[in-house]
């Protein structure tokens, strides 16, 4: 999305303008807070994050985009680690769009998506492939991308019929549980730094964690090279750290090991 913006921004003159919040914000509110001072007469779309992916940082949509139709502003909500992660509706969010992957969260296959557009903006996008007047008020015409294989969107079926027979509500309470489960082991070792707020409405299965004067990277590169632990080291102009995203089958054990050498490394360093 923010390539999208920066070629429009070169095409059409249009200005982005991004917005920084504190890392972990030690309230959620200072997240709206942000975006509501960034906000100028001459401001005609937001775009914000449901969960940002370098950290799993759960932004408040609702007040975000409640405040933004106030001032006269679209909303766009990057839905992409948020959907089928943890349980949400769509009137929990009242943006004008949201659009999300469905390979993440899901399960379904890589390719695959889906967009919601409130109704009454359908006729006022164009999609970008040619589609038929008569679709003009009809969201199908943004599925317009030529002939291409059934297969994924057929898995999508699957994937959902996989995903309800979890329970949204079980999957959310079982990848809540994992997390905090290695948060909690790890948050009183000296020189573990989480990038992460523990409060739950600020978080679900992902995390950040960084242990100070330890390179991300190469703590990354240990962990997968000699334990087969695979992570995302994450270096960001704010912050870095690893981030650690334990998935509904995830064991204890697994974590418990996980633990067990993120320790190590807090108290020897790597080892060389």
């Amino acid at each position: 999305m923010l390539t999208t913006i920066r070629q429009r921004e070169m095409r059409e003159g249009i200005k982005l303008n991004l917005i920084k919040i504190p890392i972990p914000p030690k309230n959620i509110n200072e997240i709206t807070a942000a975006f509501e001072r960034a906000i100028t007469p001459r401001t005609r779309l937001l775009q914000i994050a449901h969960q940002i992916n370098l950290t799993g940082q759960i932004t408040p949509v609702k007040a975000v985009c409640e405040m933004a139709r106030a001032r006269g502003v679209d909303t766009i909500v990057d839905g992409a680690h948020s959907f089928a992660q943890f349980y949400f509706k769509q009137a929990d969010l009242n943006c004008d769009y949201f659009a999300t992957s469905l390979h993440k969260w899901l399960f379904a296959p890589k390719g695959t998506g889906l967009l919601y557009v409130r109704r009454e903006k359908i006729a006022k996008v164009w999609p970008l492939f040619p589609a038929e007047e008569k679709q003009k008020n009809d969201i199908r015409k943004f599925e317009e991308i030529g002939t291409h294989s059934a297969a994924p969107r057929l898995a999508i079926g699957e994937a959902i019929l996989f995903h309800n027979g979890i329970g949204g509500k079980r999957k959310e309470a079982r990848l809540r549980y994992l997390s905090r489960y290695w948060m909690d082991k790890l948050k009183d070792v000296p020189k573990v730094r989480f990038n992460t707020s523990f409060d739950p409405a600020q978080m679900c299965a992902i995390a950040n964690v960084q242990i100070e004067g330890v390179e991300p990277v190469k703590i990354g590169s240990y962990l997968f090279d000699k334990h087969r632990i695979f992570t995302t080291p994450i270096i960001h102009e704010e912050f870095q750290g690893v981030r650690i995203t334990p998935n509904v089958y995830t064991t204890l054990y697994e974590l418990d090991r996980f633990c067990e050498i993120m320790t190590r490394i807090a108290r020897n360093g790597l080892p060389t």
